[in-house]
């Protein structure tokens, strides 16, 4: 932990606006400079691929970081494609950003505690650590024990984070449509709208407490999760306090023994199928920062739940009918299944039909083979990819999908991105299966 890795959170309206348009205007002074460069080359670039320069990479991440927030969450939850979608450019953007948090500096931190639990805030604890264990998006960590020698970790949330929320997201949709990468008629107010609501919640430690208790409930009885207990006397809205519970990062995984990595990444995506399947109530954060493991106990400790929300009936059974014409590798169903989820709209079927099937074909040949599932086994992708570069390149078709598919579809997707890191090999159709067979079913799934 360097000093040079704290830095004041700007939390005034004003500050953060500055700081959107310092941003806006050297992204557009480097596009300007590198376009020059370009015309006095004989090229004629296009406008993503001058917002998309390694200058503009590095000013876009640093800003983001800085701000922290909504701002630099909105980029952490695009960046978990794994390369296979987004531009390699964009997607070197993002990925910086889930490791680029700065910590607040000593006194910020001070006046933020002091206003959650008064001036003499210190001697509640034998033991406070000022330097962070974590920093993310929207609050930093730091370890605690109290005087009777609890050991505690405390998420402190960023100053005026929770009321930046609706102009970060607005700010950084505005940076989104000026790269070019968004065509100017695909409607994105809706995945805005929720994506408000979310991080509002995510802002609010009492009901990321809540949500604590709850998955403590459901797997109390699962030995192979820890869910950390909040500690409710200390508890803010500001300020959540829990049970320290160790753990080493989750990707450490990569140099177990194979039995291992399957085991946990088996309880992984087994969980992920319970949330949609049988609970309707999904953590939809995979970042993997939320998942540590414990060597000595073969255990997986999971954090976070923030981001935790309610599937709806609707939702579950558009993944259920999903799930059972893959299962029976039926393309006509499988086609329609994916329209009624919203993942492909009637246009771009219309127009792009052929290539649509050979890319369900592909993953159909992948997926439906028997026995184990390699993640690591990526050779189908390049065939999808080319095919999906195709269709992507007919920007008047984009659509959105239904946001609650999306950030359920992030869980998904994150957890996929897990496997392939550990090279997991799972018997992936048969888990599926069972949980379709035996999850009960809501009022639309029947």
């Amino acid at each position: 932990m360097t000093q040079s890795r704290y830095r004041k959170v700007p939390s005034g309206r004003m500050a953060r606006l500055a700081s959107f348009g310092q941003l806006a205007g050297g992204v557009a002074g480097g596009m300007l400079a590198e376009g020059a460069r370009r015309l006095a080359d004989g090229q004629r670039p296009h406008l993503s691929d001058l917002m998309l320069t390694p200058a503009n990479a590095l000013r876009v991440t640093e800003q983001l970081s800085r701000l922290r927030g909504a701002a630099m969450k909105l980029g952490q939850m695009i960046s978990m494609d794994g390369g296979d979608v987004l531009p390699p450019e964009l997607t070197a953007i993002l990925a910086r950003l889930r490791d680029a948090a700065h910590f607040m500096p000593p006194a910020q931190l001070h006046r933020v505690l002091e206003a959650a639990w008064g001036p003499d805030w210190r001697r509640r604890f034998a033991q406070f650590e000022t330097t962070p264990i974590a920093a993310a998006s929207i609050g930093q960590v730091h370890r605690a024990t109290l005087r009777d020698g609890r050991q505690l970790a405390i998420k402190v949330q960023y100053p005026g984070v929770a009321a930046s929320i609706d102009a970060d997201v607005d700010n950084v949709a505005s940076l989104l449509r000026m790269s070019g990468l968004l065509p100017g008629g695909l409607d994105i107010g809706p995945l805005l709208g929720h994506a408000k609501r979310q991080l509002r919640e995510e802002a609010d430690y009492r009901r990321e407490a809540d949500q604590m208790r709850r998955y403590r409930a459901l797997l109390a009885d699962d030995p192979a999760f820890l869910v950390p207990e909040p500690v409710d006397n200390l508890c803010r809205e500001r300020v959540l306090v829990m049970d320290y519970i160790p753990g080493d990062p989750i990707e450490t995984l990569q140099v177990a023994p194979q039995a291992v990595r399957d085991g946990a990444m088996g309880a992984l995506i087994g969980l992920a199928l319970r949330e949609l399947f049988a609970f309707g109530y999904m953590q939809t954060d995979p970042n993997f920062a939320n998942y540590r493991w414990q060597a000595e106990s073969q255990k997986i400790v999971l954090l976070d739940f923030g981001a935790a929300m309610a599937v709806s009936d609707h939702t579950r059974a558009a993944y259920r009918r999903l799930a059972l014409a893959g299962l029976s590798e039926d393309l006509p169903a499988l086609r329609l299944a994916l329209v009624e989820a919203g993942f492909l709209s009637p246009v771009l079927l219309q127009r792009h039909g052929p290539a649509i099937d050979e890319m369900i074909g592909v993953l159909l040949r992948h997926l439906g083979r028997p026995g184990l599932f390699d993640f690591a086994d990526r050779a189908f992708v390049e065939q999808v990819r080319q095919k999906a570069e195709t269709i992507a390149a007919d920007r008047a078709a984009w659509h959105a999908p239904p946001a609650e598919t999306l950030f359920v579809q992030r869980k998904v997707s994150g957890m996929a991105l897990l496997a392939i890191r550990l090279r997991a090999r799972l018997p992936l159709r048969d888990m599926v299966g069972e949980i379709v067979d035996t999850a009960p079913l809501g009022p639309d799934q029947d």
